[in-house]
């Protein structure tokens, strides 16, 4: 007849049981091994902190690292997508048009800067009251000193069935002499101080006025000229028109 089994695996917990009760922990042990553990930790050399840039940079690669395959094949594709780009070449004769507008531009200031002389000045409008069928050029001209001699000339040039209706100016029309003629393209209105008269200083207007084809028409290619005698010699001043006043 047999006799009860034995359980091992019982017999050695009820043991570990018991040691874990009747044991007491050596807490003086236990301190006199941290305050050792704290000692090793004063004595070993700091270690310096790395800046932050360089812990982000590291995370920063570690990441890259982790996707590099990922955005080989996301590079790839952006590549071919993207359109292919090449250095862009100037047209052929662009210099040649940069200096043609730069030519054109000093030669706008020096037309700008020829509307005065001295003691003589001008300006070229085209008057607000003119509408789609008709114009008039109005030439403001002023002195400041008196004019023993001036010739204005108005030249309107044929934009498409410019004729003239009339001219005027605001000195007495018996000082002038009159003409109106129709040469290389433009309607000439000349106005001529007649010998012995005088232009006293102020501001005067002389005006060409003309019918035109409908619509709005361009005044760009008009031109006007004077030229004056002072006390203090010849003068000369020109320039084009400014539209609607």
């Amino acid at each position: 007849m047999t006799g009860p089994r034995r359980d091992p695996d019982g017999e050695l917990r009820a043991r570990l049981r018991e040691a874990a009760g009747v044991h007491r922990p050596d807490r003086a042990r236990i301190l006199a091994r941290v305050e050792r553990g704290r000692a090793a930790e004063d004595q070993e050399p700091a270690r310096p902190r790395l800046p932050d840039w360089v812990r982000v940079a590291g995370a920063t690669a570690a990441v890259a690292g982790v996707l590099v395959a990922g955005g080989c094949a996301v590079a790839s594709v952006v590549r071919d997508d993207a359109p292919a780009r090449h250095p862009v070449a100037a047209p052929p004769g662009s210099r040649e048009t940069g200096s043609r507008e730069a030519g054109s531009r000093e030669a706008g200031s020096r037309e700008a800067g020829s509307r005065e002389a001295g003691p003589l000045w001008s300006s070229g409008a085209v008057d607000p009251h003119s509408n789609e069928f008709w114009a008039q050029s109005n030439i403001t001209l002023g002195t400041s000193t008196a004019l023993t001699a001036l010739t204005v000339e108005l030249r309107v040039a044929q934009t498409g069935s410019v004729t003239s209706t009339g001219a005027w100016r605001s000195l007495p029309a018996d000082d002038f002499t009159f003409t109106l003629d129709e040469r290389d393209g433009f309607l000439v209105y000349r106005w001529t101080l007649k010998e012995g008269r005088t232009v006293p200083a102020g501001e005067w207007v002389f005006a060409g006025q003309y019918n035109h084809g409908r619509g709005g028409r361009d005044a760009g290619g008009d031109r006007y000229s004077a030229a004056a005698t002072a006390a203090s010699g010849p003068l000369a001043v020109r320039g084009g028109f400014t539209p609607g006043g």
